[in-house]
């Protein structure tokens, strides 16, 4: 990898006299304000680039006198020819007509730009960023441009190895609504049961989408329920994929860790003498556009490899080992997507997009040692690390009509996606069957899926006041979701098979595949559930300086009943300089069908007798004779608050504060064995030997800020230098805990300070990103640092594992070889630095170091090129 990028600066140094032209610009609206967002490409070439909050933007074009075509939501279309000119300034008009157009999220006014809206929205130029970065998961990009997200890979997690949780403003990762294209997404079938992160919270896999078909992410931070329906309360992400036409791009780009954290330690720092490389990753990835005589089609594919990273699990100063394979899974990831949209005639269009994702991953369960009862010596005489595999499956597709009828716009869609998680157990046993045992099992798994149909209205009266923007919609969903067996093996205790050290301690060797157990046939389910909604959203500029608006929206779950949401908004300008901005929403989450029905069940034996560890079904016998009621919606209220501020040109900047109530948050309640002075006795009369349940039981609030500056400025003749800085600071604390009647006492079990300690930790009190970027010529720059708060959690001796306060450096240089040729090096976490390390006999991972801060990868090294034809 060192040769690699030796060669890689000599080649910078060889073809730094190549000279290319480099235009930028302002984009303007009519009333001369920068307008963010807006695509701009140059005719016949494809690709461009957009925006940034002041509607500044720079662009490599192939020619001195070559046309540049200028487009963004709400606005007419314009072409620039340059005629050797190296800076534009352009005006846009607005658009009276949007069809082919996606609102922006937050607001369904089509004039509105990002720094015009009444709530927070960022606009994440992906296809640039993810150019210019080593990142290519959705998950890892974000987790660094947005600072109220968070991400991190998770380890020694099951199912959460293969599907990265994530969260914004520190909420549950089911309480953030993703959409793409403006349409609601579906989530993963996957329940978090364990890490450090969201745990008995869905939510969904946003790196089954590639980072190739996107054009720009909009995130949402705040409340809209009301807007769009359950899942909406921390936020809302919206994905567009890209519309290019007549222009092929292809990337190709390997990178590795090389870190200073290995397998072997010094004896007082845990610090190895010598480098070690490991998590090799390689992505490939082909965007392509065809213009059709009316419309388009843009077609991605993509293929990403990561191989697995191998940190050490030991040191002197903590002899605890359960662990000897430590680190990230490995997986191949294969996507291909579709977005496409036809004009019928002058006032009807059709459009479909979606695409599927197939990824197999294998991540290290917890070591079984030789001596142990779950090991069979005849199999492995070492002991072994079983591998739970993963085969995951996501599809989606939406096909929709937009007809302009009269002064009514009309949206039809109809959306249906599905998630299947695999699992299969490799390089394991099932110690029951003693020597005869296989060692791959498969382990059964589950699918959620969902489809959707919605119509919507919406109409501009030009009349009314400034303005006054009205919509209408109605929605229709269906949910399923399915529990399938393994295989026999997998999960079954062959009977009580005695085990003995020395002859005299005995003990039982447990059934089912060792590191994870398969579903049996009775935690197999089929059920769905239907809802149905109704929104109204209106917008009306009372004056040129005063916005005010509202939505409510009703839906009624055939599991749950009715709810009914509202959020109110305003925005004052009271300069040319200075907007003020606010909102107050109520908001709702539906549970998940995965919450309601999953089923998980492990049979031991104690004592000689088989008995059964469950995670019992919301609605099962079980939790009802043990008094836990009915899974019931969440409910939250949130305030926002804060300014947009453009105190001189080139300077943006945005303060957004914010306080959200949540109640009757769902949770995974501890363990309660059938030794419970409670409800032992009923879970002996039903052989359950322990039991956890889904379950209402905490309410939280959140209070925080996000800060984001901007600014823009020429430097050294041509050269544009970006500077920003994003930060977020936050806190949740835990109202209350509420058990049932007859576990009413056993807080420190229902939910015990160690999984509060988690749900507080779920994101940093605070993250801070300073980004430079410089373009000059052929010559691109970025370096970035990023600070960590401290966190704190709960080990297993019921201490506090501090990990202090820590900064990663991301640097990046890019540079044109040919107009079409591109090249980028770079690293991130250049300074290899870690969270601070711990027993690993004590962190929830098993490791040294738990899933916070920038993870436990260390130092990532990377080479990307990128190759751009223009076609006729």
């Amino acid at each position: 990898m060192r040769k690699i990028l030796l060669l890689c600066l000599s080649l910078f140094l060889f073809i730094f006299s190549y000279a290319q032209q480099v235009v930028s610009g302002h984009i303007t609206d009519e009333k001369g304000m920068g307008i963010e967002g807006i695509s701009v490409r140059e005719k016949g070439a494809g690709g461009g680039t957009t925006t940034d909050k002041e509607g500044y933007f720079t662009l490599k074009v192939s020619n001195a006198n070559a046309i540049l075509i200028f487009s963004g939501v709400g606005f007419n279309e314009k072409e620039v020819s340059l005629t050797g000119k190296k800076s534009v300034d352009v005006t846009l008009t607005s658009s009276a007509v949007t069809l082919g157009n996606v609102e922006m999220v937050g607001t369904r006014s089509p004039k509105r730009s990002a720094t015009e809206t009444a709530v927070p929205v960022d606009i994440i130029p992906i296809s640039k960023i993810a150019d210019a970065s080593g990142m290519v998961e959705i998950n890892s990009i974000l987790q660094y441009v947005a600072p109220s997200f968070n991400s991190n890979r998770q380890s020694g997690a099951d199912g959460a190895d293969h599907i990265d949780p994530a969260t914004i403003r520190g909420m549950g990762p089911d309480q953030t609504l993703v959409l793409v294209n403006g349409k609601r997404w579906h989530q993963s079938s996957l329940v978090n049961l364990y890490g450090s992160r969201g745990r008995g919270n869905t939510g969904t896999d946003l790196n089954a989408i590639p980072a190739a078909a996107i054009e720009r992410i909009e995130i949402l931070r705040d409340g809209a329920s009301a807007q769009y329906g359950s899942d909406a309360i921390a936020g809302v992400i919206n994905i567009i994929l890209k519309q290019s036409v007549k222009d092929l791009t292809i990337n190709a780009s390997v990178g590795e860790h090389i870190t200073g954290y290995g397998s072997s330690l010094d004896s007082d720092q845990g610090k190895v003498l010598d480098n070690t490389s490991d998590g090799l990753q390689y992505n490939a990835n082909m965007n392509y556009g065809f213009k059709l005589k009316e419309g388009f089609v843009n077609l991605t594919g993509d293929f990403l490899r990561k191989n697995k990273t191998y940190r050490p699990n030991y040191s002197p100063l903590y002899p605890d080992n359960y662990r000897s394979k430590f680190g990230d899974g490995s997986y191949n990831n294969y996507s291909a997507y579709l977005n496409n949209t036809i004009r019928l005639n002058n006032r009807a269009e059709f459009y479909s997009f979606g695409g599927v994702n197939y990824r197999n991953g294998d991540a290290f369960a917890w070591t079984r040692n030789p001596g142990s009862e779950r090991n069979v010596t005849a199999i492995y005489p070492n002991g072994f690390d079983p591998h739970i595999q993963s085969k995951i499956t996501d599809l989606s597709w939406t096909m929709g009509l937009r007809v302009k009828m009269g002064v009514w716009n009309m949206d039809l869609s109809g959306i249906t996606g599905s998630n299947r998680f695999h699992f299969e157990v490799d390089k394991t046993l099932n110690a029951s069957l003693e020597e005869n045992s296989p060692t791959h099992f498969d382990a059964g798994g589950f699918q959620l899926s969902q489809s959707t149909a919605n119509i919507n209205f919406s109409r501009a009266f030009s009349r009314i006041a400034k303005g006054l923007n009205l919509a209408m919609g109605a929605e229709v969903r269906y949910e399923q979701y399915q529990i399938f067996a393994g295989e026999t093996a997998s999960w079954k205790q062959y009977g009580p098979v005695v085990f003995s050290i020395d002859g005299t301690d005995t003990t039982f060797r447990p059934g089912g595949s060792q590191g994870f157990p398969g579903f049996q046939p009775k935690d197999e389910v089929r059920a769905g559930r239907n809802n149905v909604a109704a929104y109204i959203d209106a917008e009306l500029d009372v004056s040129e300086q005063w916005m005010v608006g509202g939505a409510v929206r009703a839906e009624h779950y055939s599991d749950f009943g009715f709810t009914e949401n509202f959020k109110v908004v305003t925005r004052v300008k009271t300069s040319d300089f200075l907007s003020l901005r606010g909102s107050y929403s109520t908001g709702f989450r539906a549970p998940s069908l995965p919450q309601v029905y999953f089923s998980s069940t492990f049979t031991n034996v104690v004592a000689g007798q088989i008995v059964d560890q469950v995670i019992a079904p919301n609605r099962s016998p079980l939790a009802k004779a043990v008094g836990i009621p009915k899974l019931k919606e969440e409910t939250s209220s949130n305030l926002s608050y804060g300014f947009v501020a453009r105190p001189f040109k080139g300077f943006t900047l945005t303060v957004d504060g914010y306080h959200v109530k949540v109640k009757d948050r769902i949770v995974l309640t501890g363990l309660f064995t059938n030794d419970d002075d409670a409800i032992g006795q009923t879970l002996q009369e039903q052989n359950v030997g322990a039991a956890q349940f889904f379950t209402n039981a905490v309410s939280t609030t959140t209070d925080g800020v996000d800060i984001i500056t901007t600014y823009n400025t020429r430097l050294l003749g041509q050269g544009r230098l970006n500077v920003t800085v994003a930060a977020n600071f936050n806190s949740m604390k835990i109202d209350n805990i509420r058990t049932t009647a007859k576990l009413e006492g056993k807080e420190d079990v229902y939910f015990g300070p160690r999984e509060r300690a988690f749900l507080i930790a779920s994101a940093p009190d605070h993250k801070i990103g300073l980004t430079l970027d410089y373009t000059i010529s052929r010559l691109n720059a970025m370096i970035r640092l990023t600070h960590f708060s401290s966190v704190n959690l709960t080990n297993w001796n019921d201490d506090t594992d501090h990990y202090d306060h820590k900064l990663t450096t991301d640097v990046a240089i890019g540079v044109k070889i040919t107009p079409n040729l591109h090249l980028t090096i770079g690293g991130n976490n250049i300074l290899d630095v870690y969270p601070d390390h711990h027993d690993p006999g004590l962190t929830e991972t098993g490791g040294m170091w738990d899933a916070v801060q920038m993870g436990y990868g260390g130092a990532f090294y990377f080479v990307k090129l990128g190759f751009r034809l223009p076609t006729k």
